[in-house]
């Protein structure tokens, strides 16, 4: 080769050169030969993807895109599921607060309804004082206790009491003479030693000796002293509860000077209260004496007291143009305390027309829609409604539900709350 001389070699690199051109047209040939009989298969196989080499990666996109649908469609599952009925055991409900009712066509009663305020029923409330000055020895009564008619309140000591008390001993020893002297006129007038005339006096006398006794007797008890005849402190007297009640005020201390004109207790019989309200002038022309009401409290907030209205005012506020309604309503189990708030609603006449109503507090929003929840054989279950004018606390449903329904009255709240955390437990 290296003898070989340069036309020579220039010869053979021309040569290689062509031969080399050639290859390089042959292989493009061939690839665009390949790539028309690909874009033939593919279009006689309608776009489908056909398993060949290099295809791995498009099933793994089309896999990818089937289990993308596959969930999508258990996400739908998963929303029927989250809009279906909310299943509560019976012990659950009751922890909830929830209450139903069967919802039926009532007829629609108008009513007023007013603040008022628990008062204690004044034919049954007594301040109790002593008759007469005394120094207060002994108070075994305290504010809150249940007390018994006659029961002793305090103990007192009074230079009065005592003065009454040895004036009734005396006029006792006085009756004890003259009943001697009776008894032995009656002997001496039967024998005839005595004229029948000192007989007479000697009834006379005791007579008199009988009504002494009855009047310092009295006038003891009157002053609050005792006729027991062995009792030791004769200065000493009571105070007594006049009738069955609680004590709601106490003002003694022993020590203490106590006067009639300072009540020492005040006793009030709360088995039944009153509850007072102010009702405005327009209200006049449809109350009336003997009208129901339903009263509610703040502390009680789920329950409903029912009275009735015993007395209204005869004249009219000059500062607030209301008028004063009374109401009567029985607390035997002393739940309602004297100066509690409370909301009235009294009725004041009937409209004459049927409705089905449910407390305003039944009507939640869900999904920005006013529904109410229904109970049937799959669950609670939130429906939607159509309210209408608001009556007393109550709001009149013009539609969504049907009469012979069970409908939640209370407890929507808390059904709502357990509802929009199946929505979040979901993935919403």
């Amino acid at each position: 080769n290296h003898t070989m001389t340069t036309p020579t070699r220039r010869r053979s690199l021309t040569r290689l050169g062509v031969s080399v051109a050639a290859i390089g047209i042959i292989v493009t040939i061939l690839s665009a030969c390949e790539r028309g009989d690909s874009k033939e298969d593919h279009a006689d196989d309608g776009g489908s993807h056909t398993e060949a080499p290099g295809d791995h990666g498009n099933d793994k996109g089309q896999d990818g895109h089937a289990k993308g649908q596959d969930d999508h469609t258990e996400s739908k599952d998963d929303h029927a599921e989250e809009g279906g009925a909310l299943n509560l055991s019976a012990e659950q409900a009751q922890s909830a607060g929830i209450r139903t009712e069967v919802i039926q066509a009532r007829p629609l009663i108008q009513t007023v309804v007013a603040t008022a305020t628990i008062k204690p029923d004044q034919n049954r409330l007594a301040r109790v004082s002593p008759r007469i000055d005394g120094r207060i020895s002994a108070v075994p009564t305290n504010a809150g206790d249940r007390v018994k008619p006659g029961q002793v309140l305090a103990t007192l000591d009074s230079v009065e009491v005592g003065e009454a008390h040895n004036a009734w001993i005396q006029a006792r020893s006085e009756l004890r003479i003259a009943d001697a002297d009776l008894k032995r006129a009656k002997t001496l007038v039967a024998d005839e030693i005595i004229p029948r005339k000192d007989y007479l006096r000697a009834q006379a006398d005791r007579a008199k000796a009988a009504s002494a006794v009855g009047a310092t007797a009295n006038r003891l008890r009157l002053l609050g002293g005792s006729t027991d005849s062995g009792k030791s402190d004769l200065s000493a007297f009571t105070v007594n509860a006049p009738f069955a009640g609680t004590v709601i005020a106490k003002h003694a201390t022993p020590g203490d000077l106590a006067t009639p004109s300072d009540p020492l207790f005040t006793i009030a019989d709360l088995s039944q209260v009153w509850i007072e309200a102010d009702l405005p002038e327009v209200a006049l022309s449809r109350l009336r004496v003997g009208a129901n009401a339903k009263i509610s409290v703040p502390a009680y907030p789920s329950e409903v007291f029912v009275g009735r209205v015993d007395y209204i005012g005869q004249t009219l506020s000059r500062e607030t143009r209301t008028v004063l309604a009374r109401m009567v309503v029985a607390n035997t189990d002393r739940r309602l305390k004297p100066e509690m708030f409370a909301t009235a609603t009294i009725e004041v006449g009937a409209e004459g027309r049927m409705g089905m109503t449910v407390p305003d507090a039944a009507i939640v929003l869900m999904d920005g829609v006013q529904s109410v929840f229904v109970l049937d054989q799959d669950g609670y279950e939130a429906r939607a409604v159509q309210p209408g004018e608001r009556i007393g606390g109550h709001t009149v449903i013009k539609g969504g539900v049907e009469p012979g329904e069970v409908v939640v009255l209370e407890g929507a709240y808390a059904l709502k709350a357990r509802k929009l955390k199946s929505q979040l437990g979901h993935g919403h």
